[in-house]
């Protein structure tokens, strides 16, 4: 996989949390035993075997160990000391405690020899087999996996003002509407919020390389396009789509960040590769949920089918109800297609009427009206 480093992302140190603290990194590790206690640390996803005699050394009292390696004897110690340990799994295509998002290169690792030989895809096919077996430990390892995934996704937006775009995966390379959605994702970007998608082709991957093309000049992003378009769909060959993706990144590296959340559930539509972070998750709903939750600065909705109707209600509910607090913009974008061919708005403000929430939601024509509309809606709140 070639270089393809971005601007990087804010670095989660040992986060405390209710007077402990979270280790993810043999940096963070290394300062915490030079303090001269492990005692109520949690160590998360560390290759430990060769801080052998650190561990022998120090006090590991209450310490948690979620998948690090460690050598035997060190092992046997931390035990004796009272530390509760969750050794690795092995024969994994993923891992479990992982303390960190992914990234692009980690998820397509081996695309070189074809999609089908990446982590990405390994994965997948591992949850294919899996999912309908009842065992319980292949779930307790996705739950376990999924719940570290939004660990590390809070510590990375940890003050970030979230925009979340939504949209279908049928939206082509090379279109207008792709054009449109990427130019949103680079004025949301250049606007100081962090853009949040899908993670996955179409709108999601537009929205994501918007971002991803908001420190460059303009011209960037049409060249990018360009280049993309040779590519216009994950269909017939994710291979190929995913190296045009690449191939930018390369050709334009250190790019902007944004955020992408998208599912093994759907595993059949792949990643894209201009997301900076990934939260990849085994649990569709989690990942719903934990999208439109953590899009505390609104939502644009891009045409779509079934997927993104569904996330419109899926925000408008806790909007209704308050229960996440003051309710967040929510912007629909394209007039015909969302009074005619699926008339989601005239229902939206049927929910919206007489509750606070009808100041929190918009209708436009065109993408370009976006960003003015959340301005305005988050001016008036």
């Amino acid at each position: 996989m070639p270089d393809t480093e971005e601007t990087p992302l804010p670095a989660a140190g040992a986060r405390a949390t209710g007077g402990d603290a979270e280790i993810e990194s043999l940096a963070e590790f290394d300062a915490a035993t030079a303090r001269g206690s492990l005692a109520g640390f949690r160590v998360q996803s560390v290759d430990l075997t060769a801080r052998t005699r650190t561990l022998l050394a120090t006090d590991t009292a209450t310490a948690v160990f979620l998948g690090c390696a460690m050598e035997p004897d060190a092992a046997a110690k931390v035990r004796a000391d009272g530390a509760l340990v969750f050794p690795p799994v092995p024969h994994l295509p993923f891992d479990p405690y992982r303390g960190a998002l992914y990234s692009p290169a980690e998820l397509f690792e081996g695309l070189a020899s074809g999609y089908e030989n990446t982590p990405d895809a390994l994965s997948y096919a591992w949850f294919q087999r899996t999912k309908a077996d009842g065992d319980i430990f292949s779930s307790m390892l996705r739950s376990i996996h999924d719940d570290a995934i939004s660990d590390a996704l809070d510590e990375l937006l940890v003050g970030a003002r979230v925009v979340g775009v939504m949209g279908g995966h049928a939206m082509a390379r090379g279109t207008s509407e792709y054009q449109g959605a990427a130019v949103l994702g680079r004025t949301l970007a250049r606007a100081g919020f962090t853009v949040a998608t899908g993670g996955g082709p179409g709108a999601m991957e537009a929205a994501n390389l918007g971002a991803y093309a908001a420190p460059f000049e303009d011209a960037m992003l049409d060249a990018a396009l360009q280049l993309l378009a040779a590519e216009p769909s994950f269909r017939p060959s994710v291979s190929a789509w995913a190296r045009a993706a690449f191939e930018v990144r390369t050709k334009w590296p250190r790019g902007g960040t944004s955020v992408g959340i998208p599912t093994w559930f759907y595993g059949h539509e792949p990643p894209n590769a201009f997301a900076g972070a990934i939260a990849k998750y085994f649990a569709n709903a989690t990942r719903e949920d934990g999208l439109l939750a953590r899009s505390n600065a609104g939502v644009v909705f891009l045409p779509g089918a079934a997927g993104t109707v569904q996330e419109i209600f899926d925000n408008a509910t806790p909007n209704f109800y308050e229960s996440r607090g003051t309710p967040t913009p929510m912007v629909l974008v394209d007039r015909a297609h969302w009074t005619e061919e699926l008339p989601t708005w005239p229902l939206l403000q049927a929910l919206a009427k007489d509750r606070p929430m009808a100041a929190r939601i918009a209708l436009v024509d065109s993408v370009s009206e976006a960003p003015d509309a959340l301005a305005r809606m988050s001016a008036e709140g």
